[in-house]
């Protein structure tokens, strides 16, 4: 099965399981940090499973009738190994980082609302601190700059 297959089969399961989890966290509510633990360890499987298929297979060539073949293992070469982990740690250092910084913005954020809303004056201080949260995602994306350029 291919990768685009693959993707086919895996989106309507996804949301089948998605739906039934509505449905089961309508009824039972406390049950909500388990099945969100599940459905995050489901879709991190699926990713896994996707990156080992698109890691096994070679590179893909488009022929004239528009079809796509897979190019030989023997084609492939040290650089293009380390390329496929450089553009990969760019990937998860763009995804920490955000990540990271969200959660910092979302405590720093309501925070600064809180303070500000007891004394207006301090504004500009309270911003400071939301920005230097997100100073985070951007030490993220300068790392992923440096990783695609030894890609």
């Amino acid at each position: 099965m291919t990768v685009l297959g693959t993707l086919l089969v895996a989106v309507p399961v996804t949301a089948a399981i998605v739906a039934s989890a509505v449905l089961v966290l309508r009824r039972r509510p406390r049950w909500a940090g388990a099945v969100l633990a599940g459905a995050g360890a489901l879709v991190g499987i699926v990713a896994l499973a996707l990156i080992g298929v698109a890691a096994s297979t070679g590179p893909a060539v488009a022929d004239a009738v528009g079809s796509v073949s897979v190019v030989a293992a023997d084609t492939t070469t040290a650089t293009s190994d380390s390329a496929w982990a450089a553009l990969l740690g760019a990937a998860i250092a763009v995804a920490g980082s955000s990540i990271g910084a969200a959660i910092a913005v979302a405590y720093t954020g309501a925070a600064a609302l809180a303070a500000v809303s007891e004394r207006p004056e301090i504004f500009g201080r309270a911003m400071v601190v939301v920005g230097l949260a997100e100073g985070i995602a951007i030490y993220g994306l300068v790392v992923a700059v440096i990783l695609m350029g030894k890609a």
